[in-house]
C-alpha cells in the first residue's frame, strides 16, 4: 500500500475515530478509511413473514429453514431469492462464515487460516459449515426460485418491495434500495442473519470501499485530498442517503438496523503482525477462493440443485484442499 498511496496517520490514533480500518493499514500506518460500512444480515418482507404465521424471527439455521417452509406453505411469495444469475450475489453468503457464525473477530484474519478443516460440522450449528447449510438446504428443499439461473438482480428489489419474494441474504447496504423499489418501502425489513453462538447474536461490520490518497500527486493536490476526504467522511449526507453505518464512530447506527438491538455488530481484527497477507495466500494456493470468487457458492447452489453431491462432500472437499494450502505453506495449526 505504501507504494502507492500516502500515509492518512497511525492506525491507533483513527482506530479511535473511524470504523473499519482493519484491513487498510500496515505496519502500524493507515492508508486508506472506508466509505462507512454495513451489517450482515437478511433483508425480509415483513408482511409475508406475518402472513405465513411467523411471529418470531429466527436465531438458529434449522429455525429458519422452518420459516421458510412456512412461506412457501401459506404465501406465494418466493421464500428465498438467490440472485444467482448475478453471480456476486452468490459470493456474498461468504461474508457471514466469520463473525455472525462464531462471534469471533479475529476469526476471518487468524483463526480460520490455522484451524484444521475448519469447513467441519459443528454440533452447536456455527461456523462457516452452518452459512452454508442454510444455502443448501434452501435449495434441496425446494424454497428459493423454480429457476435461479434466470433469476434477475435489478427485478428482485421491486419484487420483495411487492411481496412477491420474501428474503435475500444480502448487506444492509441493499435494504434501503429494496425500499426504494416499490411503494411498500414499510414492508422492507433487516434482520440479524440465523446463528446464535453461546446464547449471542453477533453481525459482522465491514467496511464498503475505502478513500485513498495518491502518494504521486503534487504536497498541495495531497493537501486537498485530505480535507475533501475528512469533508466526505465526517459531514457529507452520504451515510444518510445510502443508510450505511458512518465513518464515524460516534455516529448512530442507520434506521435499518433498528432489528438489531441485542445483536453485537462488530468489524474483524487485523492479521497478527507478520501475517497480513496469510489469509490471502492460503485462500488463493486452496482455490477455496473465500470473498474473492463466487464459484464456490455457486457450487453448493448447483449441487443442492441437481443433486450431484451432498453438503458433507463439498465441505471435505473445501478442508481438503485448505489442509493442503497450509501444510504448503508451512502454517501452523492451533490446538483442539
Amino acid at each position: 500500500m505504501s507504494e502507492y498511496f500516502a500515509p492518512l496517520g497511525d492506525y491507533a490514533t483513527l482506530d479511535q475515530i473511524y470504523n473499519f480500518l482493519s484491513d487498510k493499514n500496515f505496519g502500524g500506518k493507515q492508508y486508506g478509511i472506508p466509505n462507512g460500512g454495513t451489517a450482515g444480515g437478511v433483508i425480509y418482507n415483513k408482511r409475508i413473514w406475518k402472513e405465513a404465521g411467523i411471529t418470531e424471527l429466527p436465531s438458529t439455521p434449522d429455525e429458519f429453514l422452518d420459516c421458510l417452509q412456512k412461506i412457501s406453505d401459506n404465501t406465494d411469495a418466493i421464500p428465498l431469492y438467490t440472485n444467482f444469475s448475478a453471480g456476486w450475489p452468490m459470493g456474498a453468503w461468504d461474508q457471514y462464515i466469520g463473525i455472525s457464525a462464531t462471534g469471533d473477530p479475529d476469526y476471518m484474519n487468524n483463526t480460520i487460516v490455522h484451524t484444521k478443516d475448519p469447513f467441519t460440522k459443528r454440533d452447536d450449528m456455527t461456523g462457516p459449515y452452518a452459512v452454508y447449510y442454510i444455502l443448501y438446504e434452501s435449495v434441496k428443499r425446494h424454497l428459493v426460485e423454480d429457476d435461479p439461473a434466470s433469476s434477475d438482480w435489478e427485478a428482485s428489489k421491486g419484487m420483495i418491495n411487492k411481496g412477491e419474494i420474501a428474503s435475500m441474504v444480502l448487506g444492509s447496504w441493499a435494504v434501503d434500495q429494496c425500499k426504494a423499489a416499490g411503494s411498500s418501502p414499510e414492508d422492507v425489513g433487516y434482520m440479524p442473519f440465523p446463528i446464535t453462538v453461546d446464547g449471542r447474536r453477533y453481525a459482522s461490520g465491514d467496511g464498503n470501499y475505502a478513500y485513498a490518497i495518491n502518494n504521486k500527486a503534487t504536497e498541495n493536490n495531497q493537501i486537498a485530498a485530505m480535507v475533501y476526504l475528512k469533508w466526505l467522511l465526517e459531514e457529507s449526507p452520504i451515510f444518510k442517503d445510502e443508510g450505511t453505518i458512518p465513518a464515524l464512530k460516534n455516529e448512530p447506527l442507520p434506521d435499518s438496523l433498528s432489528e438489531f438491538q441485542g445483536v453485537e455488530i462488530i468489524a474483524n481484527n487485523p492479521s497478527p503482525e507478520g501475517e497480513e497477507t496469510l489469509f490471502n495466500d492460503v485462500n488463493n494456493e486452496s482455490e477455496v477462493g473465500i470473498n474473492n470468487n463466487d464459484y464456490p457458492d455457486c457450487e453448493i447452489l448447483e449441487s443442492a440443485l441437481y443433486g450431484t453431491r451432498d453438503l458433507d462432500t463439498i465441505m471435505a472437499e473445501w478442508n481438503a484442499k485448505w489442509s493442503a494450502a497450509q501444510e504448503s505453506l508451512g502454517v501452523a495449526l492451533l490446538e483442539n
